[in-house]
């Protein structure tokens, strides 16, 4: 299997949403960022799947000096054989791809947030940066497309955090910040256990949660508005597939504000051709 093929398989295997927003990309800028997403996959993979924090730990050393390796001249890994041949012709730097795995790193190193900002900051290195390169590619002309790109990953990373409750606490993580559980007097061990002890109030537990969820996808709705904001109309044309995200995700989380329980018990999701209904009517119609 050559490197194309690796990344393309890589990319489509995921699930993803972002699969269908490169669909209508051109070749070349199609390929770009699929090797880019292949190689978020990979590093995220390390830490979703390898259980020991040690070896976890040491896979990503092993990712920091195959940037460093590949950024050199001499990629061994197919992701980065597939995406190294694109770097100058989209601004691709290696920066962009050390911080991704700075953000895997504190996934290995903490598994809580104490506040938003601190939550932030994740999000920057993970999404962000992530929405900074994907920017480039799809066809940044303006300077302020960066700010809008960087605001639209935070939106994108709220929602996923969001969706993932469930899973992240079975994993024994918790996104949501601890001051803001305290807020809504939501406990970890609710969070942890997937909702109250057996005998325990359960219609409470609901209406404490419900307010805490609603509280977070009305902030993540409204990042998504800060970042459209943010965009220049120069730039929106090229930037339609983060605008596709946009919409798949915005839809995603008003559905979850109607029932927001059902995250603690499953995934959350669209059907694929919603999604790719929404991404159509993004690059045929112009709008979200």
């Amino acid at each position: 299997m050559n490197p194309q093929d690796y990344v393309q398989q890589k990319a489509a295997a995921s699930g993803s949403s972002f699969y269908y927003a490169f669909l209508f990309l051109p070749t070349e800028r199609r390929a770009a960022i699929t090797a880019f997403y292949a190689f978020c996959r990979e590093v995220d993979d390390v830490v979703d799947e390898v259980s020991d924090p040690g070896v976890a730990t040491t896979k990503l050393a092993w990712w920091r000096r195959e940037v460093a390796q590949a950024f050199a001249g001499s990629p061994s890994h197919p992701v980065l054989l597939a995406l190294v041949p694109h770097r100058a012709a989209f601004g691709i730097e290696a920066r962009h791809l050390l911080a991704v795995i700075d953000g895997c790193q504190m996934d290995l190193d903490q598994n809580r947030y104490l506040d938003f900002p601190n939550l932030q900051r994740y999000c920057h290195l993970v999404a962000g940066e992530v929405g900074e390169v994907a920017a480039r590619i799809f066809g940044q002309t303006q300077e302020q497309t960066t700010a809008y790109a960087h605001r639209l990953g935070l939106a994108l990373q709220l929602t996923n955090i969001i969706r993932d409750v469930g899973e992240d606490a079975v994993r024994g993580r918790i996104y949501l910040p601890v001051n803001e559980l305290q807020r809504f007097d939501v406990k970890a061990h609710e969070l942890l256990k997937r909702g109250t002890a057996t005998g325990a109030d359960a219609a409470d537990f609901q209406q404490r949660f419900g307010a805490l969820m609603a509280f977070q996808c009305e902030r993540a709705l409204a990042t998504y508005d800060e970042a459209l904001a943010l965009l220049p109309e120069a730039d929106r044309r090229a930037q339609k597939p983060g605008l596709m995200m946009a919409s798949i995700y915005r839809t995603l989380l008003r559905e979850i504000a109607t029932e927001p329980m059902l995250v603690l018990t499953r995934r959350v999701g669209l059907t694929p051709l919603r999604k790719l209904w929404l991404a159509w009517k993004v690059q045929a119609l112009g709008r979200l």
